[in-house]
């Protein structure tokens, strides 16, 4: 069997710890970190449409690996007051 990936080679799993509800509209990371953002265009069931904020660039993403980044990006304003 070949690994195909980091995540595969080192067992990271980017799946999120607790459920939460993705839908269009949100604001979401699929890494371990806050970048890069990716707003979320259309949800059907496993899988999210979704398209990188910085470059526009379009993307399937498993519901499961997305976190919608609400409250830490106003935490994040808040620290940097």
């Amino acid at each position: 069997m070949t690994l195909s990936s980091y995540s595969d080679v080192f067992g990271i799993s980017h799946d999120r710890e607790h459920d939460e509800e993705i839908r269009a509209g949100d604001l979401v990371a699929t890494g371990a970190n806050l970048h890069p953002y990716f707003e979320v265009l259309a949800v059907n069931g496993e899988k999210a449409w979704v398209r990188n904020v910085q470059n526009g660039a379009d993307h399937l993403a498993l519901v499961s690996r997305c976190r919608r980044l609400g409250g830490v990006l106003e935490g994040l304003a808040i620290a940097a007051e």
